[in-house]
């Protein structure tokens, strides 16, 4: 019975895991369109749901309190847009335009 247990706790954190460490199965999940590489619209879109799940009155704005740890400025949803673009720019080691697999799974620049 321990055994079954273990099993299935161990089956249970695969997919976890392998999301962390599957660049691969990391790019498709943000690239909507399937093209192999991650745009600033899907990047963008893909960051933004966190703010969306946080800002639990849906007034546009993190206030400290639907920030983690309850502190922090507010900030507004357009202001966390351009620090998410800024960050895709960093990112972008090419410059391209596009995330690839190894530009996003790559240390924050």
């Amino acid at each position: 019975m321990k055994t079954i247990a273990l099993l299935l706790l161990l089956g249970a954190s695969l997919p976890a895991i392998a999301q962390v460490q599957d660049t691969n199965a990391y790019l498709q999940r943000m690239d909507s369109d399937g093209d192999g590489r991650v745009s600033p619209d899907e990047y963008l879109q893909w960051m933004l749901y966190a703010f969306d799940k946080m800002d639990r009155n849906g007034d546009g704005v993190l206030q400290p309190d639907e920030q983690p740890g309850g502190r922090g400025k507010p900030i507004t949803r357009e202001e966390q847009r351009q620090v998410i673009l800024a960050r895709f720019a960093r990112q972008d080691a090419n410059g391209d335009g596009y995330l690839s697999a190894r530009e996003l799974m790559a240390p924050p620049r």
